[in-house]
């Protein structure tokens, strides 16, 4: 063999070795995000999230703020129980694209220029539910 050949053996068996420890060594993973756990107890982080622990690790309140009552990103959240039911707040924070033929979203596109709500698509669907049900007892 000649010495590349060995180096490129040694590399690849060290990387086989090294995924192999890892496999070993993995644990499973919290739901919570790790930027989170910081700010919440122990016995927090192993129990499920609420709809605003959801809503913060997210990112929402990066566009509709703190309070959730709008900023000049994004509109307020309060009050959108008169526009969505629980079912169709989930199928919309899961594709919001789709939604974007009616006249009130139009509306928030024109407002609300160069931003756009993000899709949640890949996100537990139990996670949108608690979320959902948050925002629909904002009012």
């Amino acid at each position: 063999m000649t010495k590349t050949q060995i180096w490129t053996s040694a590399f690849l068996g060290l990387f086989i070795l090294l995924f192999f420890l890892q496999q070993i060594t993995k644990q499973e993973e919290t739901k919570m995000p790790t930027a989170m756990k910081e700010n919440y107890p122990e016995e927090a982080v192993n129990q499920e999230l609420s709809g605003i622990q959801l809503i913060n690790s997210f990112g929402c309140i990066t566009c509709h703020g703190n309070d959730l009552k709008g900023s000049a990103k994004a509109p307020t959240l309060y009050g959108v129980n008169q526009n969505y039911s629980r079912d169709k707040l989930i199928n919309y924070l899961r594709n919001p694209n789709s939604f974007m033929d009616s006249d009130r979203l139009k509306e928030f596109k024109e407002k609300y220029k160069n931003v756009i709500m993000p899709s949640y698509n890949n996100r537990d669907v139990k996670d949108l539910g608690k979320i959902a049900d948050y925002l629909i007892t904002l009012r």
